[in-house]
């Protein structure tokens, strides 16, 4: 075994996003540009040598080549050892725990999260740091200034790992651990809830639905649901991770997992329906007959956190990202515990978490957290849901109806415009700044802006700043539009614009039309159809 310097030079894009670096596959499979970003992040935490990693990936389509070069790479630049998941698979939560289980230094994990997959889909990597979350700004910003330095990779020369049995092997000198990717994440799972209580729950008769939509999940939803608390059999669907996710799109959410929501309206459907995305860090939640949204699933959890045996102390705090609905603004001033709005991005929940400042966290975008690791966590939701429910002896129906009863509802939506021109994207929202001087006190589409901004990040722990992190405006009543470019597409921009009503009357409405002023606002603020020539969204959440 070699280890060989290979020349190269700086590829353009390789600046990661708010989680990693996401292109199409076939990008990360042209030559050098996987090597590239791997030998960048190296540069980026200040070298590799003496260091112990955490390796995974969600399974997708080009993650077991992806892994083995990693592997190398790591050892040709003196990683001491890399704990790698069996046949090469993590789950993002899983892998967060791992590394802080482990005292690892840091972990890489390659997905590209609820973006297809397969040959002609996404692909993506994510280096986190030692306390297990996503790396901060100041170490993605290494990592791409690296990028654009480079001159040489560093790869071993040496034939394949062996990851489908457990155990531990050797690449040159650097040790390589290969561990079950389940036993350490379904442990955990025990320690924070009542499985007794879970477990009783689906005795009595309790059905669910989980759809893993053939992404990494399955394993973990099968040995924990059915397994180990009793789920029936075939309460886990979709459950085999497939490298194309089935030719489907692995992001829970109404659109992608029809066949869920379909079968969650019927009469006789089960009891509780879930489901969870390509890496396993979101989730979905829904009853019989009714979808909760994601800001609402994050403000139910923190109204009956207390439920929980880890959480039974209560809360010393929550967060949001700023898109995010209001609804758990209002469980926290109740509680009297602190609620912190972040910019978009889990790494921005790291340092409250770190600090006791914050518990539970949540992101409209479908990732919900707590501090038992740092990163969202799909399948410890679905787990919190059912730990609820058991306590509480109701249906997700009677839970959210006396929960909107008690704190009002939140009437939420997100319109996706995707793969709309980046210099037409940039357009609008520059247009949409230079009218936020003027907004507020007037009328527009019937409501009143009583506020207007763009919103920055001040962090209460290290004092880092910020900017640019969407376009806030607010009306009178509580109703709220908030537009952004989002950083986690592969193909032109995505346009997302969050939208907000609060009612405390009227609470079984269709979410559609309880927004529509905040739509018609929306569309006459940043010109929309005009600018873009989209009619409607692409996607509507």
């Amino acid at each position: 075994m070699s280890i060989t310097n290979v020349k190269t030079s700086p590829i353009a894009n390789q600046k990661p996003g708010t989680s990693g670096l996401r292109k199409k596959t076939r990008v990360f499979q042209e030559p050098h540009f996987l090597e590239n970003f791997i030998q960048s992040i190296w540069t980026g935490i200040g070298g590799a040598q003496g260091k112990t990693f955490v390796l995974g990936g969600d399974g997708r389509f080009f993650n077991t080549e992806a892994i083995q070069i990693v592997l190398r790479m790591a050892s040709a630049s003196g990683a001491a050892r890399v704990i790698v998941g069996q046949n090469g698979l993590l789950s993002t939560p899983a892998a967060s725990h791992l590394i802080r289980k482990r005292g690892a230094d840091g972990g890489i994990i390659l997905s590209a999260s609820h973006n297809p997959g397969g040959p002609n889909g996404d692909f993506g990597v994510k280096y986190n740091i030692a306390n297990g979350g996503p790396a901060p700004e100041s170490v993605t910003s290494a990592i791409h200034a690296a990028t654009e330095e480079i001159s040489v990779f560093r790869i071993l020369e040496a034939p394949d790992v062996d990851l489908s049995l457990t155990g531990i092997a050797q690449v040159g000198r650097m040790e390589v651990e290969v561990v079950d990717p389940v036993a350490d994440y379904a442990a955990l799972m025990e320690e924070i809830f009542d499985f007794g209580a879970i477990a009783d729950l689906f005795e009595s008769g309790f059905r669910m639905r989980f759809d893993a939509m053939h992404a990494i999940t399955g394993p973990y939803a099968k040995l924990i649901l059915e397994n180990r608390l009793g789920a029936a059999k075939g309460s886990v669907v979709n459950a085999t991770p497939l490298p194309d996710f089935g030719q489907g799109h692995p992001d829970p959410n109404p659109i992608w997992a029809k066949d869920l929501v379909d079968a969650m309206m019927q009469p006789d459907g089960p009891d509780f329906g879930a489901a969870s995305d390509g890496d396993g860090d979101r989730n979905m939640i829904m009853g019989r007959g009714i979808y909760v949204t994601p800001s609402d699933s994050l403000a139910a959890m923190a109204a009956n956190a207390t439920l929980i045996p880890a959480y039974k102390g209560g809360l010393s705090g929550v967060a949001r990202s700023m898109p995010t609905s209001l609804a758990v603004d209002r469980v926290a001033e109740k509680l009297g515990i602190e609620c912190h709005e972040t910019p978009t991005g889990w790494k921005f929940f790291g340092n409250l978490l770190d600090a006791d400042r914050a518990t539970l966290c949540g992101e409209e975008s479908a990732g919900t957290g707590s501090n038992h690791i740092r990163e969202k966590d799909g399948l410890w939701a679905v787990l919190f849901w059912l730990n609820v429910l058991a306590a509480r002896k109701c249906s997700v129906t009677e839970l959210m109806a006396e929960h909107w009863k008690t704190y009002g509802r939140n009437y939420y939506s997100r319109h996706d415009y995707e793969g709309i021109d980046g210099g037409i994207a940039n357009d609008l929202m520059q247009g949409l700044r230079a009218k936020l001087p003027t907004l507020p006190d007037s009328i527009v589409a019937g409501l009143r802006v009583v506020a207007a901004d763009e919103f920055a990040y001040d962090d209460p722990i290290d004092g880092s700043r910020t900017e640019g992190q969407g376009i806030r405006i607010h009306f009178s009543g509580g109703a709220r539009l908030v537009f952004r470019l989002s950083g986690t597409g592969t193909v032109g921009a995505t346009l997302r614009v969050y939208l907000e009503t609060y009612e405390t009357d009227v609470l079984d409405r269709d979410a559609q039309e309880a927004l529509d002023a905040v739509i018609k606002a929306a569309d006459q603020l940043a010109m929309i159809v005009k600018r873009t020539g989209r009619k409607r969204p692409t996607v509507i959440t």
